[in-house]
């Protein structure tokens, strides 16, 4: 099968799984949880084009975001306001005006330079944006933010856009059509110049092009896609506040990004939802949720700098040779310890966060696992320690035994 024929069957995979998603999960929170999950896809993907495919790490990806759901927001107060004949599904576009308009005055300033210089520049813009959103309060509105209503606009083929289901299907349409803009521009001699760049800048001036001025079309594309995922964010969420343009926005795009896999074009897909479902779903069950973000983002950098993606492709010549079940045994006696791990990890956070936070006010008595222990008796804090180190040195000792795997199946490929 050819590239180009994987690359379309990929696709039409991606649009069914999006068109079938509500009718599998389709509890109310679920589809508002795939619906926020649409947005952040083209939100992690457009940073992708900064850092993954270019080379400049941003932090302050969210103004862009943030700007655009803005003069959506606005853009639909004053059209219901007026009562033109636009429908919601238009909106995305006023985001990606507005994005490209901010992209292309902020991306003077900060592409002149790569690198570390271009990391403090958008920091700075990030901060000076922050620090304007509570000043000019006509545009941000204060604290409280824009308020806006999705159902006053024309209805579009007879939807208002009132049940959640519907805002999904919006979602998803403008998901599937910058997901697919995004794949095809790193498809084009413009993407690979991004790539060059990135890779050898002074190669890419010796063969004569100008690293400033891919770094700056680069920097407004990105903004653009930044700016319609904003949009969009605005009519799901019907509201959009500062919180949108501050450094966690930022912070957590970057997550998403390196968690899913810089190298690799879905893996940025990949980290969106991975992160949006654990946001949502670990908040409910533990309130130091955050630091788990931290300690995940610690991991992968660390231990898998690629991602998830990045290791998922380790394994893809062993799955196309027929050589991944060499792997099965290692793996499930590396299930053993890597489990340890992780419950002792989790009741060393749980159990220290209680006694730091809650235990003041509630006590040290806590159930963790559905169990009831004493966050204050010894013994607690021995077996969450003896699981903890004492899986991490099986790892150490079942890790061997992995890279012989490893290089057998490989070995085996070869011969092949």
């Amino acid at each position: 099968m050819s590239q180009s024929l994987r690359t379309f069957l990929g696709f039409v995979l991606f649009a069914a799984a999006l068109a079938v998603a509500p009718l599998v999960f389709s509890s109310g929170l679920a589809i508002t949880m795939m619906s926020l999950m649409g947005v952040m896809v083209i939100f992690a993907l457009s940073y992708n084009m900064l850092l993954g495919q270019t080379g400049l790490l941003s932090f302050g990806h969210a103004v862009y975001y943030g700007l655009g759901g803005f003069c959506a927001a606005h853009a639909m107060n004053y059209i219901a306001r007026n009562k033109f004949g636009v429908p919601l599904p238009a909106i995305p576009l006023v985001g990606a005006a507005a994005g490209l308009f901010f992209g292309a005055i902020f991306g003077v300033v900060s592409t002149r330079r790569a690198g570390t210089v271009f990391s403090m520049i958008s920091l700075g813009i990030g901060e000076l944006v922050a620090a304007l959103a509570g000043i000019q309060r006509s545009f941000f509105g204060g604290e409280d933010g824009i308020a806006t209503n999705r159902v006053k606009l024309a209805p579009f083929f007879g939807y208002k856009f009132g049940p959640q289901v519907q805002v999904y299907y919006l979602i998803a349409a403008w998901c599937l059509i910058c997901v697919v803009l995004m794949y095809a521009l790193t498809r084009t001699p413009f993407g690979r110049m991004c790539n060059a760049v990135r890779d050898n800048p002074e190669r890419a001036e010796f063969v004569g092009y100008s690293t400033q001025r891919v770094r700056f079309q680069a920097f407004m594309l990105s903004a653009m896609f930044a700016g319609v995922a904003g949009a969009l964010a605005a009519i799901n969420f019907e509201l959009m506040n500062s919180q949108a343009i501050g450094a966690g926005t930022s912070g957590q795009v970057l997550l998403m990004t390196f968690v899913g896999g810089i190298g690799h074009f879905f893996g940025p897909i990949i980290g969106a939802v991975l992160i949006t479902f654990l946001q949502i779903s670990l908040s409910d069950i533990t309130k130091a949720w955050m630091l788990y973000f931290g300690l995940l983002f610690i991991l992968v950098v660390m231990f898998a700098p690629g991602g998830i993606a990045g290791w998922l492709s380790l394994h893809t010549p062993l799955l196309r040779g027929g050589r991944i079940l060499n792997l099965a045994p290692s793996y499930a006696l590396a299930a053993i310890p890597l489990a340890a791990v992780v419950v002792g990890g989790i009741a060393l956070v749980e159990m220290a966060h209680h006694m730091l936070v809650e235990a003041a006010s509630d006590g040290s008595k806590m159930h963790l696992f559905k169990i009831a222990i004493d966050g204050a008796s010894p013994v607690a804090w021995i077996v969450a320690l003896a699981l903890f180190f004492g899986g991490a040195f099986g790892l150490k000792l079942v890790w061997p035994r992995i890279d012989d795997a490893w290089g057998e199946a490989q070995a085996t490929g070869e011969k092949a």
